[in-house]
């Protein structure tokens, strides 16, 4: 089959009409370079309309175009899982578990758990580090909101420190988050090891964490309340608004799927027409989760 591209939700379920048709989308992704038996490599193989399974010719041990994906074991039928996947990748905002829940007539719990399968594929490789000009700061979400400047050490609120990239025009190029447990040095690292360069150019408030950090990074300590911020300042704003509209509450634990959610639909905006076909990818390269791997809770 050929790649789904596009945003409109029409074409979307016109194209997948059923779970059947969304089964071969499957199989096309699985086994685009050729088939190989996981049991004992042989390449031949019968296809099985009835779910286009590979059979093999020698063994004949049969495999789904789901088997070891995130996409085994789901319960609700491919074409919904298709269309959350549509709609928490091509859509601004997504939506939340309840109301993915009502829209699919699937349960709350089955909802929440599948889209927090999704947002694990939608987690950054973090193969492609920032080299340009990136802003790096924190902020703290949750909990009740105060009017005293500083970090707040508020154990209910979650901390978090994101990443910026600015492009030669000004705009933001690519934005990234993690949870921090404090403001050390080594927690606001975590952000740099994953996804700056030490070629980057990087620009900080004058916060006393990021001077170890210099070390390594090359490192400009600006005041914070400059224009220079204010793309770093529009972000969080956008982030905060976001988590809020959508989200009612989350365990800490998982703070940080629901910023790689964003991230994404962030990181990818200008290649909208793909970014569906792209996160199925995803997925299809991502291993089977378990249950147990997910906080449960809201």
């Amino acid at each position: 089959m050929e790649s789904f591209k596009g945003e409109s939700i029409i074409d979307f379920f016109d194209t997948f009409k059923t779970d059947l048709t969304c089964l071969e989308y499957l199989a096309s992704i699985k086994w685009k370079d050729g088939f190989k038996c996981s049991k004992c490599n042989h390449k031949k193989f019968t296809i099985r309309k009835l779910n286009f399974a590979r059979d093999c010719n020698l063994c004949h041990h049969v495999e789904s175009p789901t088997a070891n994906t995130i996409f085994h074991k789901v319960k609700f039928g491919t074409r919904k899982a298709f269309g959350i996947v549509f709609e928490m990748s091509a859509t601004t905002k997504s939506l939340s578990s309840s109301q993915m829940a009502k829209r699919y007539s699937i349960s709350r719990p089955t909802a929440w758990l599948f889209m927090h399968k999704v947002r694990l594929a939608m987690k950054s490789s973090a193969l492609n580090p920032i080299v340009g000009t990136v802003y790096v700061d924190e902020f703290v979400y949750g909990g009740k909101e105060d009017l005293k400047q500083g970090r707040s050490n508020d154990s209910k609120k979650k901390k978090i420190v994101a990443a910026v990239e600015i492009d030669d025009k000004g705009g933001v190029k690519r934005a990234y988050f993690k949870r921090i447990d404090n403001y050390s040095s080594s927690e606001l690292g975590k952000i740099f090891e994953s996804h700056i360069s030490t070629q980057a150019n990087i620009k900080t408030d004058q916060w006393t964490g990021y001077k170890p950090l210099k070390n390594e990074y090359n490192i400009e300590q600006i005041k914070s309340n400059t224009s220079d911020f204010f793309q770093m300042n529009t972000i969080i704003h956008q982030v905060k608004s976001w988590l809020r509209s959508i989200y009612s509450w989350m365990h800490e634990q998982n703070i940080e799927r629901y910023l790689d959610e964003y991230s994404y639909r962030l990181n990818r905006s200008i290649y909208k027409e793909t970014i569906f076909d792209n996160l199925i990818i995803k997925m299809m390269k991502h291993k089977h989760i378990g249950l147990q791997i997910i906080k449960i809770s809201t």
